[in-house]
This record gives C-alpha cells, structure tokens and sequence, in this order.
C-alpha cells in the first residue's frame, strides 16, 4: 500500500525546509496525515474493508485558486461538500500549510479552514463517526455565540472595528448558509469538555474574517482563533451556551412534529367517533368504547407532553456565556457577561438571561437532562402507542384486524401477501433508543466532578441526536401511518355483539349477582349476553341498556333506578 501511494503521488517527497528532529517530526506528520486521507474519507472504516482512491490531478504551478473556491454539489460522507478542490478537506494531496503549537508542527491542507486544534482532535477522536458538521443547528448555535460575543467585545472597546466587522461577517456566513459546514470535521464525541468543537469554530471563524480582511487562509496576525474569535470566553461557558441554542433551534422542528402528529390523530378520533369496539384491560375484555376515543386518548396523552416541552424549553434560555473557566469570570470584562448575553438575545430574539450564580451554571447540565426526560417522555407514550397499533391490526384473520395500517412494504421473504406494521415497528425502535440514551445522558450528569462536567460532549450528541431522531421519527409515523389508517366497523361490531363484557352496562339494571350469573351462563353457552339478560329484565330495558351510545357516553343512573323501580312496583300490584 504505501508502494501504490507513492506511485499515486510523486509529490510525497517534496518537503519543507526543515531540518533535524523538526523535519523528522514533520515529515511523519505528514505521512500519517497523507495515510488518513487515503484510506478513511468520508466516514470511519476499518482499513480491510477500504479501497485505495483514485488519482488526482495536482493543480498547475501557474495556475492562481481563490481562497475559497466556488461551492460544489454535496455528495454524502464527503468533507468536501462545499468546495470543488482539494476534492477531500482534510486530505493532503494539493497545496498545504504548517501551523504549530504546544505539541509541535502539523501540514494542514491550505484551503482548510479550520488549524491545527481541529487537525489534532480529528486524528484523536475517530469515535462516533458523526461530525459537527452533522448538527447544523450546533454550527449555527456557535456562530451566533462567536458573533455575539464579538459585539460585545467590540462595543466594550476590546478589539478593533475592522476585526469585529470581519468576525460578524465570517459567523453570518455560517448562519446563513451551510456553504462552509463541511470544515467543522471533529468527532462529535471528544475529550476536554468540548475543546476540540469550540477551537474547530475559532479557527473557521477566524479564516473567515481573515478572508475578508484581504489575509491569507492560515495568517492569523490580525484575526487570531483565540485572541479575537474566543476573547473573553472559554469552552466551558461557549460550548454549553451553544449547546443550549442548539437544542432550542432543533425542539421547534420536533414540537411542529409533534403537533402535526396529534392533529392527524384528533382528525382520526372524530372520523372513527361513531365505531364502537370492545375495550381491553390486561388484553382481556372489558368495557365498549368508540375506536374514536381511543385515538382521542392518543392525542390527548401527546398533548400534555408537548405543553409540557413547551413551557420548559425556557431552562435552555439561562446561559453563563462571560463565566469563562469555572464560574469567576477570570480573563473576562466586568461588563462582558451582560453585554455578550444582550447581543445574543438581539440576534436570536430569544429571552436569553444570565444565571444567578455562575459557578453553580457552569458545572451543571440539569436544563440537557430536563430537555431528555421531557423527550423520554414523549417516546414513551408514542412507543406505547405504537404497540396499540400493532395489536389492533394484527391478523387480518386471525387477530384483532380492527383498523388497517397502510400497507409500507411487503412483509416477508418466505410468506407471501404478508404486511407487516413496519412504520410502528421502526417508530418504536427510534421510541427505544431515546429511552436508552437517556439513561446515557443521565449518568454522564452525574459523572461530574467539581467545578466542570467534562462530559458535555456526549450529552450533546446524544440529546441533539434524539431530538434528530424523534422529529423524523414522528413525521414518519403520521405521513405514513397515522393519516392512512381505516377502520373495520363490521368487525369491531361483531367483537362487541359476542363479548361477555357488555354485561357490565346492565349492572344497573340487573345488579352485580344477576349480572355475573348472565356473564357466566352466555360464556358456558355461548349464547348472547342480551338474549340471557332478558329473561331478567324487560327486553326492551336491555336493548336500551346495550345501545352504544348508552354504552359509551354516560348517563344518569338516577333515570336507571327511578324506570327500574317503577317497573317493580307495577309488577307488584
């Protein structure tokens, strides 16, 4: 293999003028960084399962390249979704450039917009697969941020005009458009509290303003990723902050699901309002009740989550943006905190506040851990409902067949004409990997230690990730379940006329010890419980008795008596 990418790339042995350990240091860098661009684009493989990439034409000497070439048509798995060369960003096949840091030199590709804490963390963390660059909403969510707190640092006289306009224009593009998005290249899943994702924005961003500031890619003299673009902030108080903004953006998409999902089951509800069906209780018969209140309680029980959700989603507004470190503020203007939060409300037009207590702000994620419960909540009903659905069109001959589910896909590879419920089936699938992953969520809470939860970054992932899930999830199950269900009154009738249950509606008129010895004789018999009840009873009290609307609705039992005492009274004289 290496035989092969030294054939590809005759250019492997053009080094920097470096000498000694330096260069040596370099030189393996770089055949590292050059091995990762060959043989893992696009997501993690395992390097058996890998094929070599093709060849590539390596740009003409004379040829001028803007800074930021023209966008190309997104293709998935690939970092390269907004650029038409390199074809990779994170390969080194083209151009390059070295920055350095604490821990020495690395090549970067020259039109990479993020530096060297981005390269570091992306040969460091090759965990989840899934990027920033995946959660739009988390980009925008820090640039925001980023351009909020450059206001303020500006309006408080802390960097100059020109930087701020050029910080604000670069966190604009980001905002506005997901043309750069493919850069933001860092495992979602990452040591250092969030390090890697904030340093990754810094850089952009700062490229960015230096674009705009007529600098090279890569010069940071006059727009530095942390002097300027990270001035008065730390990732302990910018990532969480970001986070929350994030969240808040993404819950609008899962409560418009949400809400669009229990109008389709309240339009169900009134069209199934006059189909009467047996109800269950331990999957035994119990009482009637209309397939249309069954879907009611469906909407009913979703409603008071999303009301719920809705009225919470103000815990994500508190943010210690300007607590820095730990809570004290170190390394911040007196006034940054106030002034960076007021920017940020401006831009988003969002209630945003600062906590009462940073310290206390900065080490907690009880406002991530209320967001998840709230969302367990609702996976738990919808998972609930869900096996309801699959119970009530089971058969078609041999069980319940109540109500059809639009048929999705053929059900099986062995049994022909078999339908299978798989858009409830993949919706109580999405239903458990919430419920999972918010014990996940919980225990990296607990986890903390002092000062700083350290493992923000999984909590992140796995909330945006829910929330991901369940706005796709839900949409699903409506357009592709929920609106096209039918009912089977002819057989909901039929369950009904047979069920020994319907003897608890002439309770009332027969009592507790007649009744069972109804219920008793019509199960031994298999005769009808109407037919056994009027030897009892009046026939025409019974069949008023049985009516479905008497059934279903209640009445006053008052009238019941007062008929049933009269009748006896008649009969006595």
């Amino acid at each position: 293999r290496r035989a092969d990418r030294r054939e590809r790339h005759p250019d492997r042995g053009g080094m920097l003028a470096l000498s000694g350990r330096k260069a040596l240091r370099v030189r393996t860098l770089v055949n590292h960084a050059r091995a990762i661009a060959d043989w893992s684009v696009g997501s993690p493989r395992a390097l058996n399962e890998c094929e070599p990439r093709g060849e590539r034409t390596p740009p003409s000497k004379g040829t001028p390249r803007s800074p930021l070439p023209p966008a190309s048509p997104k293709r998935r798995g690939h970092l390269s979704a907004a650029y038409a060369f390199p074809d990779d960003v994170t390969s080194i096949t083209g151009a390059t450039r070295v920055e350095s840091d604490l821990l020495g030199s690395m090549i970067i590709p020259a039109d990479a917009l993020y530096g060297i804490a981005t390269a570091r963390a992306m040969d460091n963390y090759d965990i989840s697969g899934v990027r920033v660059r995946d959660y739009p909403e988390f980009i925008r969510a820090f640039a925001h941020v980023k351009r909020a707190c450059a206001t303020a640092n500006g309006r408080l006289g802390l960097i100059p005009g020109d930087v701020v306009d050029a910080i604000v224009a670069a966190c604009d593009e980001l905002i506005q458009s997901d043309r750069h998005h493919a850069h933001f290249a860092v495992d979602m899943v990452q040591g250092g509290a969030g390090t890697s994702t904030n340093m990754c924005a810094n850089e952009i961003i700062a490229n960015l303003a230096a674009i705009h500031l007529g600098e090279p890619v890569g010069d940071y003299s006059r727009v530095h990723p942390n002097d300027h673009v990270n001035m008065c902030q730390s990732t302990n108080d910018a990532y969480p902050s970001a986070a929350k903004l994030a969240v808040v953006f993404k819950h609008v998409a899962v409560t418009h699901a949400l809400e669009d999902l229990i109008a389709s089951l309240r339009k169900k509800a009134i069209e199934f309002e006059h189909v009467v069906k047996m109800g269950r209780t331990q999957l035994q018969d119990a009482v009637p009740m209309t397939l249309g209140q069954e879907f009611r309680s469906f909407a009913s029980s979703l409603a008071a989550d999303l009301t719920f959700m809705q009225r919470n989603v103000d815990q994500l507004y508190e943010l210690n943006l300007g607590g820095t470190a730990i809570g004290t503020k170190i390394c911040a203007d007196a006034s940054f905190a106030e002034a960076s939060v007021a920017a940020l409300s401006e831009q988003t037009r969002l209630p945003l506040r600062s906590p009462e207590d940073f310290i206390e702000a900065s080490s907690s994620t009880s406002s991530f851990l209320l967001f998840s419960n709230i969302l367990r909540r609702v996976a738990v009903k919808v998972s609930k409902m869900c096996n309801d659905l699959r119970l009530l069109s089971s058969g078609p001959r041999c069980g319940f067949n109540e109500i059809n589910l639009p048929a999705a896909a053929p059900g099986s590879s062995i049994m022909p004409g078999k339908i299978n419920p798989v858009i409830p089936e993949v919706m109580n699938q999405v239903c458990f990997q919430v419920i999972g992953t918010d014990h996940t969520i919980a225990s990296a809470s607990e986890a903390a230690q002092l000062q700083l939860n350290v493992f923000e970054p999984i909590i992140i992932y796995n909330l945006l990730n829910n929330m991901h899930l369940m706005e796709r999830g839900l949409n699903t199950l409506r357009t592709k379940c929920i609106d096209g269900i039918t009912a089977n009154p002819e057989r909901c009738k039929e369950l009904v006329d047979n069920s020994i249950g319907i003897v608890t509606a002439l309770l009332p008129l027969l009592g507790y010890k007649k009744a069972t010895a109804v219920a008793k004789e019509a199960l031994e018999t298999g005769r009808a419980v109407a037919e056994i009840a009027s030897r009892f009873a009046d026939p025409r009290e019974v069949a008023e008795m049985l009516r479905p609307e008497a059934m279903t609705h209640p009445r006053r039992l008052v009238d019941v008596n007062t008929e049933t005492l009269a009748r006896h009274s008649r009969a006595s004289a």
